[in-house]
């Protein structure tokens, strides 16, 4: 019995009948959730469509798209994973650059971090919290920094790996790290405002953090029209802003006539 008339007969029988549109299912990476979040609840109030998020390690999220995870729209935390989808054909377009995010030193007890990562090589640190290279774009950054300050050998016994950026800071917020190398974005959300202090880590000692978006194969129809808005909503100046608002820097614009 098709759909229709299965409505049909239960409107016939005095039944109600509520039927909601499909939420977007979004994949972000752990770096980019607090702002994903504030965009997710502005891009709400702008068109009453609502949206779910689905946190993890780029890696991962990667992973799970490859399993046939139900996302429609992928915020990574590299440009690496969503061109290695893109060629695989599950993407529905390229990805680009909606962001660039930075690394920061995390210390929540009171001590003296403004010498920035050499910090971690004090006898007062034990733990130091970092992303997992494997799958988080943050912990090869996280890496190159301390290799290019050539402290890895003073500190790869105090090195505890994340799996994600939210296990990092899950590390130092529950003492479990000293200090931890994190997102410029996660210290900037108003919820971990006044929660200890930090400092950037020099941008010359990693590679830019180029963050990409792309659009999934699983978004389709109705789902589809709803990816497109929100990826169109994330390049608007009210989603720049609050890209901007988390810490990040924002990739130039195309000239006009180069907007999807």
């Amino acid at each position: 019995m098709s759909m229709k008339r299965i409505l049909i007969l239960l409107l016939a029988t005095g039944l109600t009948v509520s039927v909601t549109a499909q939420e977007l299912r979004i994949a972000v990476a752990a770096n980019a959730q607090f702002a994903a979040r504030a965009l997710v609840k502005a891009f709400r109030e702008k068109t009453d469509a609502a949206a779910t998020l689905i946190v993890s390690s780029s890696g991962k999220i990667t992973a799970q798209v490859r399993q046939g995870a139900p996302f429609d729209l992928f915020l990574s935390a590299d440009m690496q994973y969503p061109r290695m989808l893109s060629e695989e054909g599950y993407t529905l377009d390229t990805p680009r650059v909606y962001a660039c995010g930075a690394l920061v030193l995390w210390s929540l007890k009171e001590r003296d971090i403004s010498g920035g990562i050499g910090a971690a090589a004090g006898q007062d640190i034990a733990r130091l919290a970092v992303a997992n290279p494997k799958t988080a774009p943050y912990g090869v950054a996280a890496l190159q920094a301390i290799r290019a300050l050539r402290l890895y050998d003073r500190v790869k016994d105090k090195i505890v790996y994340g799996e994600s950026i939210s296990q990092v800071n899950q590390y130092l917020l529950s003492g479990a790290a000293d200090l931890a190398l994190t997102a410029k974005s996660v210290v900037m959300a108003p919820v971990m405002k006044g929660r200890g202090k930090w400092v950037e880590v020099d941008s010359r000692l990693y590679q830019p953090i180029d963050q990409g978006v792309v659009i999934l194969r699983h978004a389709q129809g109705a789902g589809l029209e709803k990816a497109q808005a929100f990826y169109r909503f994330i390049f608007s100046p009210q989603g720049r802003a609050v890209f901007a608002a988390y810490g990040y820097v924002l990739p130039p614009l195309p000239p006009k006539g180069g907007e999807r």
